[in-house]
């Protein structure tokens, strides 16, 4: 069944998935099918999107060595990026209308920290409510990727920006759980969750996303 939109009123979009999935990509390319409808289009990421989330990002993503964060502090951290993320760029954007695509969210934490870094699950989503306010994505893609891919992927990006991404050099277990992850969450949740697989070729995922969106809402 379609949601109904209101005119003047927000949608939020995400992107989820594992690392290398392609996700920057298709958010430039759902941007671009949207913006001429008339709407207002806005991308961010997390962590990110904020001064202090872009800050938090560095720390989490390529901070390494003997001062690289614990797992209980990564987690804490993202949580910091997503409420002041949530409060001071998503909320007021969807306030005014516009559509929001992130990159990540919530559901990254799930899958990273509680499934695959083994947190408990109880205390993921008492923090992912609280950091979020309650604030649900309208649609959630999963680009899905096989561990092998993304590990094929994060060492060829590696070589090439020449930074170190902590959690894209995780050993493939860790991914192989990320990635079971966001299954479970797309089958619990099927009227939000779309997966898509990702390795196919990226006009592929371009129309099956556009068609999606266009499922999913009426007046678009």
């Amino acid at each position: 069944m379609k949601k109904k939109h209101v005119k003047g009123k927000g949608i939020f979009i995400t992107f989820e998935g594992p690392e290398c999935a392609g996700k920057t990509t298709q958010i430039g390319l759902l941007k671009d099918f949207l913006v001429p409808m008339g709407r207002t289009v806005v991308t961010t990421r997390e962590p990110g999107g904020t001064e202090i989330g872009e800050k938090i990002r560095q720390i989490v993503k390529h901070l390494t060595g003997r001062d690289a964060v614990v797992d209980e502090a990564e987690i804490l951290l993202f949580a910091a990026s997503r409420a002041q993320h949530v409060k001071t760029f998503i909320m007021p954007a969807l306030a005014q209308g516009a559509i929001v695509i992130s990159d990540r969210y919530a559901d990254s934490t799930t899958a990273y920290q509680g499934y695959a870094r083994g947190i408990d699950m109880d205390f993921v989503e008492r923090l992912n409510s609280f950091a979020t306010i309650g604030l649900r994505p309208d649609i959630t893609f999963v680009l899905d990727l096989p561990p092998e891919e993304i590990e094929k992927r994060a060492s060829k990006r590696q070589e090439t920006l020449f930074v170190e991404d902590r959690i894209e050099s995780e050993k493939i277990e860790f991914h192989r759980k990320v990635r079971m992850a966001f299954l479970e969450i797309a089958r619990r949740e099927p009227d939000r969750v779309v997966v898509i697989p990702a390795l196919q070729r990226i006009e592929e995922i371009r129309d099956q996303v556009r068609e999606a969106v266009r499922n999913a809402f009426e007046g678009l």
